[in-house]
């Protein structure tokens, strides 16, 4: 939703190859079928991804070194404000992971 979904739209119109990085498998399915029918860009792929979790980062981002060729854009966007204070399972807190440990570690990852 809002700025990536944005990002994302307009990546697929330029014809490029775009994976959406979704913590939600139903919110981010609906999101590709609609970037797909207004592009008429079939290569619009989503992949799970949930920040606030490193273990995750890194399954995506192994997932996405072995899958594509290269990766030519990376749009960091994942983010949330005003949750209570919680630990994730790694023991960090959850929107520090979200917004800066997760992201951080996922592009140091992907440069390869």
């Amino acid at each position: 939703a809002g700025i990536g979904k944005c990002v994302a739209l307009d990546l697929a119109r330029r014809n490029a190859r775009t994976i959406l990085a979704c913590r939600n498998q139903e919110r981010g399915q609906a999101a590709v079928e609609e970037i797909r029918a207004a592009t008429g860009n079939p290569a619009v792929l989503l992949r799970l991804l949930d920040t606030s979790s490193l273990a995750s980062v890194r399954a995506f981002a192994q997932a996405v070194l072995q899958e594509e060729k290269r990766l030519d854009v990376l749009v960091n966007n994942a983010g949330l404000t005003g949750l209570p204070f919680t630990i994730t399972q790694e023991g960090l807190e959850k929107t520090f992971a979200t917004n800066y440990l997760g992201p951080f570690l996922l592009t140091n990852l992907l440069l390869g």
